[in-house]
């Protein structure tokens, strides 16, 4: 059908509905248009269809997850090869009559409902009544952000995995298309690839967990390297510079697949006159149920909307033409999933309903759609308590977050009196520290008044936060008051903080990265959020250790109080985050909380003395501090940088009698802990094989059956639920566990000494316990110190030392200079 407009230009066709772009979502809704007879035209700007599936790696493996969501579309859609897939929509679309229009990019879309005309790339005209957006994300991704990032070797995309021969591939992302590239290039042995992926954490928040499973077995057999809590920080001809845990490192590297996720194309989208959810690159349209946009008659579905898995793209597409058809009764696909998961809750509520009061009542999800609220209920769940329940209690395992849609809670913040409470009101969050930590619940939480919270498990919330920058934003916000009112005190509260929180910016420091220097003029203050920082002054040039500072302390006071500059220099012991704060609003907050001034005047005056006493005695002592210092480095260089607990022996008093490697065995069936003479020494002082207890764990990162978890005196220990997977040893920087076979009973003491029966003290030797294994294969499990929890009188191989050469100390508490002035 051709004509004029009224301006006079041609126009190629007038129909219903015009559908941009032929990924899932949008040939799903073409598809459907041509079943009910639909007057529409698909818009596809390359020469094929479904560019989306088309981009995937040669032979990928297409899943089609969520395996819970029926598929409603009038094309087949299951699990299978890129190629299968593309060949079945291709015949299909040609049975049903699909309009299709290839080389057709739009550029344009002008008009209201009703009534809108579409502009071409090659200057073509098309009229429609409604307009459907399914042009996706995949044309926008996110580019590499550092030095060199644009040289040949760094690319977007990865067409053929078998086409790379013989290189050192490096692919940064550990979403799904970063972790299908990898395993693609690492599939065949006879191409020589060495392949490593880049993790910027210790999660996977954007992967399915099939592909996670897949990446790591690939690790397990050597075919990847798996680089937790890295990123680029240079790339060079042939070389990579990588900002790792521990500092920067460079690997060799021919190639970069760079897979970093990719935004919406907003400029074309708001020159539509569509509206975001926030001012985020990474943000979505606002839609409504229908999924129209706040442009009448404008739809948006499938990636745009919030919603990659291919499964939901089909359906959306799918139920926007039956909305368009006037089928104002048709439900969501996901919607008797959501039923049901909501029939426990008290009212008479029906799905919409629910997710309304959600979307309305709770901060964090303010920032994200509608749909994309429904995509993380299917992950998430819904609980309600009767007033005075406990919703958790101190010391349990948790890491979920509870979102609070209706009612209150009661934080019992004295665990020998539950009557001394602070509430959190509804709209807010908990359970904010064990998700960012990992640590146990730190306090019993209870309902003040009948309750309704939304429980994010883990994985769903970082998946929040990694795709919805609105609700990353509301999060971090909350944690940040939070450990401003437990840091600062004084009877401070949310409105008395409120502007040092909106001021607040969360910045990552890489390991050894100045976050003040000395000499310095002094505006702001950091909150150390993760990781740990080091204090040194120059003395006769030289840079001496100070102190050290773990998560949860604060720096940059005394210069922002008193006017002065920077007395020291503070830098990052591993890779660490921090909270910067404004300092004018920390003035004026001590202005109107003169306890608080008071508090941090008595703080100041403690770092003064140690630098005066540094100062005048730097000419009798250099020597001592200089050794000191170096001592120091030694001891943040093997892990006490991160460690809550570290054990230590004085070589000057060990005598090598092995005690307490006996010990530890003795106290935990038989397999010692730690390995006394392994490990690096300076000095006098050894840091043996033994667990640091880290602030972050990297044990945890990856521990399918959730058994390791952290104690109420810090350790972190591996319980019976432990599968032996191994994964823990894998991902440990320290070398501190094993996987062993737990050993059969030993005889008592008493019968070794009397009778002879049994090896002895200490860790049987492997011949023994093959003898006494009576032929039964022994399952083998995760090996590590637990610091003898539940043991009375505390850590074993402290107390079997008889010379009181072995210690175990928190860094905190060993790393500090102030130790030389009690000393001297």
């Amino acid at each position: 059908m051709s004509g004029a407009d009224e301006w006079g230009e041609m126009v190629e066709e007038t129909v219903r509905v015009a559908i941009v772009g032929s990924g899932p979502a949008g040939l799903s809704a073409a598809g459907r248009a041509a079943q009910l007879g639909v007057s529409h035209l698909l818009l596809e700007k390359t020469d094929h269809l479904s560019d989306t599936i088309f981009k995937y790696q040669k032979g990928k493996h297409v899943m089609a997850s969520p395996n819970a969501l029926v598929l409603r579309s009038d094309l087949d859609f299951d699990a299978g090869k890129r190629e299968a897939i593309l060949g079945i929509w291709d015949e299909q679309t040609g049975k049903m009559g699909v309009n299709v229009r290839y080389s057709s990019e739009v550029v344009a879309i002008e008009g209201a409902k009703g009534d809108f005309t579409l502009t071409l790339k090659d200057g073509a005209k098309v009229r429609a009544e409604a307009v459907v957006l399914a042009i996706g994300t995949q044309g926008n991704p996110n580019r590499l952000r550092c030095a060199g990032a644009e040289m040949p070797h760094v690319q977007y995309q990865l067409d053929d995995p078998t086409e790379f021969i013989d290189e050192h591939i490096t692919v940064v992302g550990t979403g799904d298309a970063g972790i299908e590239n990898a395993l693609g290039l690492a599939a065949d042995p006879a191409q020589r690839n060495v392949v490593t992926i880049l993790n910027r954490g210790t999660e996977f928040a954007r992967a399915k967990g099939a592909n996670v499973k897949l990446l790591q077995e690939a690790e397990a057999a050597g075919r990847i390297a798996i680089r937790y809590e890295t990123t680029p920080a240079e790339v060079r001809p042939g070389e990579l510079v990588l900002d790792t845990r521990d500092g920067q490192e460079t690997i060799r590297c021919d190639r970069i697949i760079a897979r970093t996720g990719s935004a919406p194309p907003r400029k074309f989208v708001e020159s539509c006159g569509v509206e975001f959810t926030s001012p985020d690159r990474e943000a979505f349209p606002v839609l409504t149920p229908a999924f129209e946009t706040t442009r009448p008659g404008i739809h948006v579905i499938g990636a745009l909307a919030g919603y990659p898995l291919i499964k939901h793209c089909m359906n959306q597409g799918y139920d926007v033409v039956e909305f368009l058809n006037g089928n104002t009764e048709l439900k969501p696909a996901d919607e008797p999933i959501l039923a049901e998961k909501f029939a426990t809750l008290p009212g008479k509520r029906n799905v919409e309903e629910w997710l309304d009061l959600f979307g309305s009542n709770i901060e964090i999800f303010k920032g994200i759609s509608a749909l994309q609220l429904r995509e993380l209920m299917l992950d998430s769940g819904v609980r309600f308590f009767t007033a005075g329940e406990n919703v958790f209690e101190r010391n349990e395992p948790g890491s979920s977050l509870f979102a609070i849609a209706q009612g209150s809670v009661l934080v019992e913040i004295d665990k020998d009196d539950p009557s001394k409470t602070v509430p959190i009101g509804e709209g807010s969050i908990f359970g904010e520290v064990g998700l960012i930590s990992g640590r146990r619940r730190g306090a019993t939480i209870r309902a003040a008044e009948d309750l309704i919270v939304v429980e994010l498990s883990r994985s769903a919330a970082l998946k929040m936060m990694a795709t919805a920058p609105a609700a990353a934003k509301a999060v971090n916000r909350i944690s940040i008051e939070r450990q401003l009112l437990q840091m600062f005190g004084s009877g401070l509260t949310g409105r008395d903080v409120a502007e040092l929180v909106d001021g607040a910016e969360v910045q990552e420091v890489r390991a050894g990265q100045i976050v003040l220097e000395e000499g310095d003029e002094g505006n702001d203050i950091y909150i150390v959020r993760r990781g740990s920082m080091i204090v040194e002054r120059k003395i006769g040039g030289k840079p001496v250790f100070l102190s050290y500072l773990p998560a949860g302390s604060y720096v940059g006071e005394m210069a922002v109080i008193d006017g002065s500059r920077r007395s020291a220099t503070v830098r990052a012991a591993i890779r660490s985050e921090v909270v910067r704060l404004p300092g004018e609003a920390f003035l004026r907050v001590l202005d109107k909380k003169p306890e608080l001034l008071k508090k941090a005047r008595v703080e100041m005056e403690r770092r003064k003395e140690v630098n005066s006493f540094i100062e005048g005695r730097k000419e009798n002592f250099s020597s001592v501090v200089d050794m000191y210092s170096q001592t120091a480095q030694f001891l943040v260089d093997n892990g006490i940088g991160e460690a809550t607990d570290v054990l230590l022996i004085d070589e000057t008093l060990c005598v090598g009698c092995d005690n307490c490697e006996k010990a530890c065995a003795d106290s935990h069936d038989g397999l010692s802990r730690l390995d006394r003479e392994a490990g690096t020494t300076y000095a006098h002082l050894h840091v043996p094989t033994s667990c640091r207890h880290c602030e972050h764990p990297h044990c945890m990162a990856d521990c399918p059956p959730n058994a390791i978890q952290r104690g109420v005196d810090g350790e972190v220990f591996i319980d019976e639920t432990c599968i032996g997977c191994g994964n823990c040893q894998r991902n440990c920087p320290y070398g501190v566990i094993r996987m062993d076979s737990v050993p059969p009973r030993k005889p008592s003491l008493l019968s070794w000494l009397f009778i002879g029966k049994g090896p002895g003290p200490g860790e049987p030797s492997k011949s023994w316990r093959k003898k006494h294994a009576e032929g039964t294969e022994q399952p083998k499990k995760a090996i590590k110190c637990d610091m003898c929890a539940g043991i009375e009188g505390g850590p074993s191989c402290v107390r079997a030392c008889p010379t009181g050469a072995a210690i175990r100390v928190s860094p905190e508490a060993f790393l500090t200079v102030a130790k030389l002035g009690e000393d001297e």
